[in-house]
């Protein structure tokens, strides 16, 4: 039970970020865009009993997501020289969103978020399925 009014509380935490972010962008000059979406039909038939067997099986694949501030090369010299409170330079300026990557795999951007001393991350930008494509050709 106490678990569960843990993980009510950080939920809760969670929502007053994302709330106070929504106000934040109504007060400043960000104003939604319309976007064009595509129908939704009824035409398709319904799932079978084995299309839903093989789409039970790949939802618990577990994959990795991880999130990328930034990359840098260096030497192996250089790599060997660092220490405590040595600064490692990354291609990315301050402010600048972050990748999103599952398996590797580019799928979004996004923004560093803490909430309750915990970092998350915001997405801001994610990558259409047809784009994800092309880049694996």
């Amino acid at each position: 039970m106490s678990n569960d009014k843990d993980e009510g509380e950080d939920l809760s935490m969670w929502d007053e970020a994302l709330d106070e972010q929504a106000e934040a962008l109504a007060e400043g000059s960000a104003q939604a865009e319309a976007v064009e979406l595509e129908e939704l039909t009824e035409d398709s038939a319904p799932i079978t009993g084995d299309e839903k067997r093989k789409l039970d099986a790949i939802l618990d694949i577990p994959v990795t997501i991880s999130m990328e501030v930034g990359r840098s090369n260096i030497s192996i010299r250089n790599l060997l020289q660092l220490n405590q409170g040595s600064v490692v330079e990354l291609d990315r300026v301050a402010g600048e969103a972050l990748d999103v990557l599952v398996n590797g795999t580019l799928i979004a951007h996004g923004e560093v978020v803490v909430v309750n001393d915990k970092f998350g991350i915001r997405l801001t930008d994610v990558i259409s399925q047809i784009e994800r494509i092309k880049k694996l050709k």
